[in-house]
């Protein structure tokens, strides 16, 4: 018996299932919006102040490779294999069931601690215009809202993510056409600008190795959330079509955007102006967008800027949300959390997972007791190398797909999206991000004394995902997953046409459409 469909091929939301919603502009917004954030708005000066305006340009470019090799890997297994587990499941099926396991309850600490951090940024936001308010109280609306937005339906998420990224896209172009038009005098009184602050002092290229490693730390954090595609392709009306697209097209925006935004910081702000160094979230005012828009005569560049900051805040914050919510019902649904989690309401939303993120997200209630500052930094530190495991990950668990897929005796060539230059991609992005990662706070180390607070803040995600990889591996007994014995399974398109989940394309057989 044919199993029925959709329009879009794929078969319809069962019970305590997700549902297929999510259109390619949702995806594409997700993965989008994910990567322009803070890092971007405001983090940007801290890098050209400490490598250069030429450092930093070359720090983002080779940042960005790494990304699109972590993009192509994820997109390979995310249109084989469509699931809201994403790069979890990969690793349970393709490297080690502690693995898998380990970087799902990895990823899900990872994003609930997210929204906390948003959530706090949020408050320190909106400090800006209301300085007198108790931040508290922002944070538990900021919180409510999110926890709003995904309780409805994975849909209501979509839209509400894809015009926060919509913004933040439209405040990128006007930038890049601002600063280009007072590159060339067309908007600024004197002369132009061309290329006189690539010449200033030291630079283009400032700095040693150690400072430019420090600068890929802080790049390497602005293009954390790119990977949300791959949870989100769970939910895609055809994941086959639109995951790849999403993938391809938003890199190149994304690298686009970056790109030209740091090229005309650096060409607009010499690298030696103090204000570049001040990077912190509440540091608005002295945002180099700011700063560009203010030389530019837009008068109320700071609160413009505040409201684009406070937008890609509560965007992340929402992307978390979901991001967390739907990792918690697949390990619940794989048998890897407690089966409350896979409970859906009619609308298809895991209410029990969205409940426990949201609990955990709680964790910006400290900010009530402890400097919301300091709270902040604490959280971001902790979810931003648990975001380094996640891509490290990516790269191992497609480099073993990618081998045991052959071992197997089936073609490359029928896969429904094939990432390039393997394993040249893998291998380059598991290199540089590994060294990313462990160089994440070594100025820790350098100092007569050892700053282990700052250590553990920073390395605390390492030792606790070690912790769950060993114990799953010691009570469950699961080992390294051999390639004979790795299984292949099928997505929903095989399955509506009666296509064992079993049983991928074999080589010299035409590639299933």
């Amino acid at each position: 018996m044919k199993t029925p469909t959709t329009d879009s091929g794929t078969p319809p939301a069962g019970k305590n299932q997700l549902h297929r919603v999510l259109k390619a502009r949702h995806l594409t917004m997700i993965a989008l919006g994910g990567a322009i954030g803070t890092g971007l708005f405001i983090a940007s000066g801290a890098a050209i102040a400490q490598a250069g305006p030429g450092g930093a340009l070359t720090v983002y470019l080779l940042i960005g490779l790494m990304v699109y090799f972590i993009m192509t890997s994820l997109g390979e297994l995310a249109t084989f294999m469509p699931v809201s587990g994403s790069f979890c499941t990969y690793a349970s099926r393709y490297v080690d069931g502690g693995f898998g396991f380990a970087l799902g309850w990895n990823f899900w600490l990872s994003w609930a601690t997210v929204v906390a951090v948003d959530v706090v940024a949020a408050q320190l936001v909106m400090a800006y215009w209301f300085p007198d308010t108790p931040g508290w109280i922002w944070s538990v609306a900021f919180l409510a809202l999110t926890f709003g937005l995904n309780a409805f339906s994975a849909r209501s998420f979509g839209e509400a993510e894809y015009w926060f990224a919509i913004i933040k896209v439209v405040a990128v172009l006007c930038f890049i056409v601002l600063g280009l038009a007072m590159l060339v005098g067309i908007i600024h009184s004197d002369a132009p600008v061309g290329v006189r602050n690539w010449t200033v002092g030291d630079a283009p290229f400032v700095g040693n190795a150690a400072t430019w490693v420090g600068v890929a730390m802080v790049v390497a954090y602005s293009f954390q959330g790119t990977e949300l595609v791959g949870v989100a392709a769970g939910e895609s009306e055809n994941p086959r079509r639109n995951v790849p697209r999403a993938i391809n097209h938003v890199f190149w925006r994304i690298l686009l955007f970056y790109v030209l935004a740091i090229l005309i910081i650096g060409l607009l702000i010499p690298y030696t102006d103090p204000q570049l160094l001040r990077n912190e979230v509440e540091d608005i005012a002295v945002s180099p967008f700011t700063l560009v828009f203010q030389h530019a005569g837009l008068l109320s560049a700071a609160t413009v800027m505040n409201a684009v900051i406070l937008t890609s805040v509560l965007s992340a914050g929402n992307s978390g949300m979901y991001a967390a919510t739907r990792m918690l019902f697949n390990m619940a649904v794989e048998g890897q959390a407690p089966r409350l989690f896979q409970r859906v309401t009619g609308n298809g939303v895991p209410l029990y997972a969205l409940l426990a993120t949201t609990a955990l997200a709680c964790l910006c209630m400290f900010s009530v007791v402890y400097s919301p500052k300091a709270v902040y930094i604490w959280l971001l530190n902790f979810a931003g190398m648990t975001e380094f495991i996640v891509w490290l990950s990516i790269a191992v668990s497609h480099y073993r797909f990618r081998q045991g897929y052959v071992k197997h005796g089936y073609d490359t060539a029928n896969l429904p999206y094939k990432a390039g230059l393997f394993p040249f991609g893998p291998l380059l992005a598991f290199v540089l991000c590994l060294l990313v990662t462990l160089g994440q706070n070594y100025q820790a180390f350098l100092d007569e004394r050892i700053d282990w607070i700052g250590v553990v803040s920073t390395y605390l995600a390492i030792p606790l995902f070690l912790a769950f990889w060993i114990g799953h591996r010691l009570v469950k007994k699961s080992r390294w997953i051999r390639y004979q014995d790795m299984q292949f399974y099928g997505f929903e398109a095989d399955r509506a046409a009666g296509v064992g989940q079993d049983a991928p394309v074999a080589a010299g057989q035409p590639a299933r459409t």
